[in-house]
């Protein structure tokens, strides 16, 4: 019999571009959950406990933060994406055909 491992995407988010492209892929979804959840992978990738010292947030508000169902703050997105150095940015969308 074969073992399986459940995926772990955290094991794979070893780079700030493959942490920059992953972000960036699941926050197209429109489900923000999706993205809540890349960004929990992300930070368990980085540390939970790095995470909190570098954002002054609380490691069981941050678990709290990732958790399905919950709707932070758009200020603790921002501290986390920050303080993981993939800070949240805009630009203008592609010339549309009219």
């Amino acid at each position: 019999m074969t073992a399986v491992r459940e995926f772990d995407a955290a094991r794979y988010l070893d780079n700030e571009e493959v942490i920059a492209e992953y972000l960036a892929a699941c926050l197209v979804d429109p489900n923000p959950e999706i993205f809540l959840a890349a960004l929990g992978d992300v930070a368990k990738a980085r540390g939970i406990a790095q995470l909190a010292k570098d954002t002054g947030l609380g490691r069981e508000s941050l678990y709290k933060t990732f958790s399905p169902g919950t709707k932070p703050r758009f200020e603790t997105i921002m501290k986390i994406t920050k303080a993981l150095g993939v800070p949240i940015s805009v630009k203008p969308c592609e010339a549309r055909a009219r």
